[in-house]
Parts: structure tokens; sequence; C-alpha cells
């Protein structure tokens, strides 16, 4: 493929990334780690998440409607409920972060064909809110970041994907999205966006570039 847009595909306008899972490090990473690390049962984390979606401690934490501390309490007794038990702080200590330095570069050289867009469901925390991002020079690689924690929706809501959008001035048609979570990409997809899912790094990227009809590595 020569230039942006593959042969016979429709425009493409913008590039939209999820953070966690396909930028960085996936926090699932984290839950396996602590679940070895307490003998819990593996997915125990995940399966209390999965309880009650869309209004559970932690889709309340992802739309700032808690506070950590209020967050640590709701989450804690949920997972007691659910036949274990978590330190919420502890568990939070455990997430790295840690860069994906191909998928960075693939948002660098998206960005001078596309508009690009990062979509994340995120919090908010005392380590988060004491000082500058490390991820700064990351986050200046987008035209538009749409955050839960301030937006106050919160991915699989149809309207998440519509404000980030209209903050690019795009249809969702015009759009490839990209996500670690089957769950996310669902509605992106019924809203017209094409969806890649994130499951490997070098998978995903050799989709976008078909998608995109650039090289990206």
């Amino acid at each position: 493929m020569s230039g942006p847009g593959a042969p016979g595909s429709r425009p493409v306008a913008a590039v939209l990334f999820d953070f966690g899972g396909v930028i960085t490090d996936s926090p699932f990473d984290a839950f396996e780690r602590y679940e070895r690390d307490h003998g819990l049962p593996a997915g125990f984390i995940r399966t209390v998440n999965a309880t009650n979606h869309l209004d559970n401690a932690w889709a309340r934490l992802e739309r700032n409607e808690l506070g950590f501390d209020e967050f640590c309490d709701a989450f804690e007794a949920e997972t007691v409920a659910a036949g274990g038990r978590v330190d919420a702080h502890d568990l939070f200590a455990m997430f790295s972060g840690r860069l994906r330095p191909e998928m960075v570069e693939a948002v660098r050289r998206c960005g001078r064909h596309f508009k690009t867009g990062l979509l994340t469901n995120n919090f908010v925390t005392p380590v988060a809110a004491s000082g500058p991002s490390a991820l700064a020079e990351v986050l200046a690689l987008f035209d538009a970041v749409v955050e839960s924690s301030v937006v106050g929706v919160r991915k699989p809501d149809e309207r998440f994907y519509l404000l980030a959008c209209d903050a690019l001035g795009i249809t969702p048609s015009q759009a490839v999205f990209l996500d670690d979570l089957g769950v996310n990409l669902k509605p992106a997809r019924r809203l017209g966006m094409v969806t890649i899912k994130v499951i490997d790094t070098l998978s995903a990227l050799a989709e976008l570039e078909q998608a995109v009809g650039l090289v990206l590595r």
C-alpha cells in the first residue's frame, strides 16, 4: 500500500486507542500476579469487576463518583461478597503502566496522517494526583484525550465514543478503534467504527496497518 487508506476501503480520518492493555501493559497482568501471590482463584478479580459491571465500585471509580478511599472500601466489600479478599491499595501498587514502544511508535506514525484519540477508562488515585504524569510525552501525541474520570462517562457507554468523535470532528464510520476488551469494542462497532482487539501487540499492529494503509513498525 502506497499511502493512507487501504485500496477499496472506506476513508479513515482518525485512529483511536485505548490506554491500559494497548499503549501500556494491561492491568490484568497485575490482577493475575495478585491472585497468584495471595492464593486466589485465577480470574477472581476480573469476575468481581464483571459483576454489575456498569455500576460496581470499579465503574464508579472510573466515572469519578467515588474517592479512592471510598472505592477501596466498596471494592474490598465486593471481593469479600464474592468469596475472597483483596487489599485494593496493595493491588494498585502492582500496576506497572509500562509503555509498549511499538504501539507508541504506531501512534506517532498515525498522527502524521490521521487525527488520533486516546479513549481511556481511568481513575484518580493519590499517586496519580500528586504531580505531573511521567506519560505526558505520550499523551501529547494525541489530538484528543477522553478520560472517563473527567467526562463522567465510561466505556462501553456509547456516549463515550461519541464524545471522542465530537472532539476530533469526525463521524464514527471514519474511525479505527483499538481496545483489549471485546465489551468495549462492541458498541464502537455498532456505531460504525472499524475495531481491532489487542491481544498480541504485533498482530494488532498488522491489522491496523491493513486498516490504514501505512507501515507502522
